[in-house]
């Protein structure tokens, strides 16, 4: 299996407001970039969207290190808790239903791809790939013409939110 690390990280001007997300991937000496913006979403979704393009960008399963400076996302990987939330028809306890189940759906999907390690790192603290991811993704939500964030936007969709 290959060994990449990917960097990520969202943005978002206002929470709800445009958003963008940036992912740095890189195997050996190659080096990818990624970002996208949407006119209206939150942080959260953003977070959730760096790591889902960066892992969708591997073309075959590989064995990936991914930093996040996002506890929502590494916490609920890494403590089982996004799993959970699915398995309880995306409830997180009996009061409560669970938010981005679209985006998570994705994830989690991707997850069984992948042997994945989800590392914290302390947002605007100098790591340069998060700095980097950060640059990428504030770059992407002030960008002319976003895209809609159909999972965020869309009516039905938050039903599901």
């Amino acid at each position: 299996m290959k060994k990449v690390t990917i960097y990520t990280d969202g943005a978002c001007s206002g929470n709800p407001g445009p958003g963008g997300y940036g992912a740095i991937l890189q195997h050996g000496k190659n080096r990818k970039e990624l970002s996208g913006g949407f006119r209206r979403t939150t942080n959260n979704r953003m977070e959730l969207l760096a790591v889902i393009s960066g892992l969708e960008t591997l073309k075959a399963p590989c064995e990936v290190t991914i930093f996040s400076d996002s506890r929502y996302i590494v916490d609920a990987v890494n403590k089982g808790w996004a799993r959970r939330w699915r398995s309880n028809d995306w409830r997180r306890n009996k009061k409560e239903k669970a938010v981005n189940p679209d985006l998570w759906e994705r994830l989690l999907d991707l997850l069984d791809i992948h042997k994945t390690e989800f590392r914290w790192v302390k947002g605007h603290a100098g790591n340069r790939g998060n700095e980097r991811a950060d640059a990428l993704a504030v770059a992407a939500a002030n960008a002319e013409d976003l895209a809609i964030d159909e999972g965020y936007e869309t009516p039905s969709a938050h039903a599901l939110i």
